[in-house]
């Protein structure tokens, strides 16, 4: 990258194609997602290196429901031993763990196992990893809309106080920043309902890389390749190029 400035404050991050790589490899789903999380876990040490700041990835959507019950199950299973193997090291390592979506439909176990470690870990401050649990961004924006309406019922606020900034604050990333940079693995050019309202101005990068042959050299040229881009904001070129210069 060429300068602090074009590092993305906040990557997120939809990491496809565990189960199709596992497929192609003769494996059996699970080892997909298995791997998949070793993939993570090296991205995140990679990013600590390189001073970024906060990562979200989609780890388990809404429409995952729908997958087959075993590899549910097994994906579930999956993610209570990894938090409970890796939740120490991203401590040691000042990582703050975060966890959006609803959370309320796993099991006490796994419920049990996102409190300790976001309480764990609540005070780090080197990088943030949210990872979204039965997420959908329909679903945020439906829960932003029916707090809202709850406030006006309650007379907290009123009609003309409701604007894009209050829906902002109500949605499941209201503490950060909001995405600069999206990278889906897998081929898939779609957004599978993620941050539907946050990225309206997301730089987007897809690679058709599955998600467990995804390493460092790859994140890289997805930053490399952000660090290039332009971002308006509306505004044109000879406008951004106004402000540099100022």
């Amino acid at each position: 990258m060429n300068s602090k400035s074009s590092k993305p404050k906040h990557i997120i991050i939809i990491m496809d194609g565990n189960g199709r790589w596992a497929e192609q490899n003769g494996l059996l789903r699970s080892a997909g997602h298995k791997v998949g999380v070793k993939v993570l876990r090296n991205l995140i040490e990679h990013a600590v290196k390189l001073e970024l700041t906060t990562i979200t990835v989609y780890a388990f959507s809404r429409e995952n429901w729908q997958r087959p019950k075993k590899e549910i199950e097994l994906l579930l299973d999956l993610f209570i031993s990894s938090l409970e193997s890796e939740v120490k090291d991203l401590h040691e390592n000042n990582i703050k763990l975060n966890f959006i979506g609803e959370t309320d439909k796993f099991s006490k176990k796994l419920k049990k196992s996102m409190s300790e470690s976001e309480s764990l870990t609540s005070n780090n401050s080197k990088l943030t990893l949210n990872v979204a649990l039965n997420y959908s961004g329909r679903w945020d924006i439906y829960n932003a809309l029916l707090s809202i309406i709850d406030d006006m019922a309650s007379k907290k606020i009123t009609k003309n106080e409701i604007n894009e900034e209050l829906v902002n604050k109500k949605l499941s990333l209201a503490d950060y920043d909001e995405p600069d940079l999206l990278i889906r693995t897998g081929g898939e050019r779609r957004l599978s309902n993620y941050f539907l309202w946050q990225i309206a101005y997301t730089e987007m990068y897809f690679t058709d890389i599955l998600w467990p042959d995804f390493n460092v050299d790859q994140f890289d040229l997805a930053l490399d390749w952000y660090a290039k881009r332009q971002r308006r904001f509306g505004k044109t070129s000879e406008q951004i190029g106004e402000n540099k210069n100022a």
